[in-house]
């Protein structure tokens, strides 16, 4: 082991290395707060004022960080946030965590990588360690990370170092099931033996459980693989919904059903269309890049077809709620229940509800949305909306509810009681009278 690698390994272990975290958003922050608690002084940088500003009063913008918590490590001097990227020489260790989008032909946009890696590469010093986080294509790291950190003459393997650990961040899951930074596993590749193990070294800090693997591809093909095992096995299920809606069948009785066979079947539940940053994009960056090795994924690429068809069900379905109303779809007043991705979090990146409210203004209805945990959002056209409050006056003003995100906070007894017509494309009113649920129109 040479000089450089063990005085970085000498550091992470005693916790006097310094962390840089990029990107502090949903993955970031919640790494930067997890090394700060252990006793590293971090330094998070966002190219969001706004963001720096809020972080560096102590207050937090993300439910699984409470303020409390980032408040104490503010003033306890192991948490600042800066827009300076010129501060990360300052770090020994840099991790980026930040947006990995599709671009307007759906392929990957690895602009923020590379802004990420181009403002380190200006101020790379020798001893540092480079960590990727984002999700990627296997190869970004070696193929784009790699070559622009050595632009400058430093030798990735020995002078500096670099490595790919996924992230496994799951919005929400720290209050409700317990998985945090502090104990959901972390994968582990680098580009030489010495960068694998300077990264377990400092995961092995953070987390209670490292996996390292041979090389940054392998970790960066295991986590698209994670979320594109999701993908597959939702569209499966969506398509399952498809069959029974034609076949007058209760899907959701489906589901339950197969889940109590104790080996050999995994529940998963169909839903309105796919959301967050993760599910609905991923699969293409890897059909984008099988296409390189002249491999078409067909299998992959259906399941995104099904799952794109989900909204549009939602559609139909309000039509047909409507319709048995003896009213039509134009002109009527539909209220949207969630806006956020998932139950009982603020995040509605890539959320369904935004492709069924689309498809219900095109058709002329007049679309209201409601959600205890998002107060405004911007459509995929670029519009921005405003959210209110559910009172029983707008449930009995309305034509019809639609049940997009499951909330634990929503009254489903009092919605369907007082909504002329109700769509459950969660299955969110299963544990009502059964001549209540006998009115809602189920996904």
């Amino acid at each position: 082991m040479d000089t450089t690698q063990a005085t970085l390994l000498r550091q992470i272990g005693d916790h006097t290395a310094r962390i840089g975290v990029i990107g502090m958003g949903y993955v970031g922050l919640p790494l930067a707060a997890r090394s700060a608690s252990l006793g590293f002084h971090v330094l998070g940088f966002d190219v969001s004022p706004q963001r720096v500003a809020t972080l560096n009063r102590g207050e937090s913008y993300i439910g699984d960080v409470p303020s409390a918590d980032l408040a104490c490590l503010r003033s306890a001097g192991l948490i600042e946030a800066t827009t300076d990227t010129r501060r990360m020489a300052e770090c020994d260790l840099l991790v980026i965590c930040v947006p990995t989008p599709l671009n307007q032909t759906r392929d990957p946009d690895l602009s923020f990588i590379i802004a990420a890696t181009d403002s380190i590469a200006a101020s790379l010093r020798p001893g540092q360690l480079v960590i990727l986080e984002s999700t990627t294509y296997p190869g970004t790291t070696r193929e784009v990370v790699q070559p622009r950190l050595e632009a400058g003459g430093l030798r990735v393997g020995d002078q500096v170092f670099l490595a790919f650990s996924p992230e496994r961040i799951d919005p929400g899951q720290t209050s409700s099931k317990g998985w945090g930074v502090e104990n959901t596993p972390k994968v582990v590749g680098g580009v030489s033996p010495a960068c694998t193990d300077l990264a377990a070294a400092f995961y092995g800090q953070v987390t209670s459980r490292v996996v390292p693997v041979s090389s940054p591809a392998v970790a960066e093909l295991t986590k698209l693989f994670e979320n594109i095992f999701r993908a597959v096995n939702i569209a499966l299920v969506n398509e399952l919904a498809l069959l029974c809606d034609r076949m007058d069948l209760n899907v959701w009785e489906v589901v339950e059903a197969a889940a109590t066979k104790p080996y050999g079947f995994m529940k998963f539940t169909p839903g309105p269309g796919l959301g967050g940053h993760c599910i609905p994009i991923d699969p293409f960056y890897l059909t984008w890049k099988a296409r390189e090795y002249d491999l078409t994924t067909r299998f992959i690429e259906l399941a995104g077809e099904i799952n794109t068809q989900m909204p549009r069900h939602v559609h139909d379905l309000v039509v047909r709620a409507l319709n048995r109303q003896r009213k039509a779809l134009n002109g009527a007043r539909v209220l949207l229940l969630g806006v956020a991705y998932k139950p009982d979090v603020d995040d509605y990146r890539e959320s369904p509800a935004f492709k069924v409210l689309e498809l219900l203004v095109e058709d002329g209805a007049e679309v209201i949305a409601c959600d205890p945990h998002v107060t405004r959002f911007e459509s995929h056209h670029g519009k921005i909306y405003e959210t209110i409050p559910l009172t029983d006056e707008l449930l009995v003003s309305c034509d019809c509810a639609v049940i997009i995100t499951s909330h634990s906070a929503f009254p489903y007894e009092r919605i369907v009681s007082l909504a002329p017509a109700v769509v459950d494309t969660r299955n969110a009113t299963a544990t009502l009278p059964s001549d209540l649920r006998a009115t809602v129109e189920l996904l």
